[in-house]
């Protein structure tokens, strides 16, 4: 296993992502799938028209608005489960952070389009998403919980600038439309059980279609000025910090968000 995850670090480095096929066993999926799908059916309640009209994810899925304590504590759980502690602390060295949980879905209507992005462009101008790049780090860690056609992503573009169609294709400038095909997009299916690590900041797009439902831990280092974006309910109250069975995760992003204002 440490020589995997030794390739899963050099493989990060080089080409901002890594798959580890049927890294999660059938009952984990199971159990996990039971938890979020609570979440998905309760939120499209209360989300209708948002849902039909335009949504492709949610977020916040830790949150006590649509989950109980005990749903919440199974979620916890998961997320700083063994398995996934070791692999974010292969790509995450310096106390990584638990930020948010995202849950992607397809869209209701099909002319609905995916589209390529850097999740730093809805933060910063051109200037900032060209420093963010090179200074900061937010992590995805994807599990699928279905199978499904899974994702487009541009190796290497963590680690540099856009190239010219890539930027107008990202942009929607001269004449280019954000779901344009990019030549050096790499497909990754995903089938339930894998787990898929990529950079928050390399071009990535989600392929829509199948049974798309995945659930993304979003994590940071803790170096990086990220916790300002991060949702008090998303976190878990003393309470049930005591019950996870291995809250360090978590209780680093509490300590960042003691020391900016507690």
């Amino acid at each position: 296993m440490l020589e995997t995850l030794m390739q899963c670090s050099r493989d990060y480095n080089e080409h901002g992502y890594f798959v580890l096929r049927n890294y999660f066993t059938a009952s984990e999926i199971s159990t996990l799938r039971e938890v979020v799908l609570k979440f998905h059916e309760r939120w499209k309640l209360d989300n209708e028209t948002f849902y039909k009209e335009e949504a492709f994810n949610s977020s916040l899925i830790t949150g006590s608005q649509y989950l109980n304590s005990q749903e919440r504590i199974r979620l916890f759980n998961f997320i700083s489960c063994p398995k996934l502690m070791a692999v974010i602390n292969t790509i995450i060295h310096n106390q990584p952070a638990f930020m948010n949980t995202q849950l992607f879905f397809n869209p209701v209507r099909p002319e609905q389009k995916d589209f390529w992005h850097r999740d730093c462009q809805y933060d910063h101008d051109l200037e900032g998403q060209q420093k963010a790049i090179q200074e900061t780090q937010v992590v995805h860690f994807r599990v699928p919980l279905f199978d499904e056609l899974g994702m487009e992503l541009v190796p290497g573009s963590h680690a540099r600038w856009d190239n010219e169609l890539e930027l107008n294709v990202r942009e929607e400038l001269n004449g280019h439309q954000s779901h344009d095909d990019l030549p050096l997009g790499k497909r990754i299916p995903l089938a339930a059980g894998d787990l898929l690590v990529f950079s928050a900041d390399m071009i990535h797009r989600g392929i829509y279609g199948l049974d798309r439902l995945a659930l993304d831990i979003l994590v940071f280092d803790a170096t990086a000025d990220f916790v300002d974006y991060v949702d008090d309910d998303c976190l878990p109250e003393s309470k049930l910090l005591n019950q996870i069975k291995n809250p360090t995760l978590f209780e680093n992003t509490l300590r960042l968000k003691c020391k900016s204002g507690c």
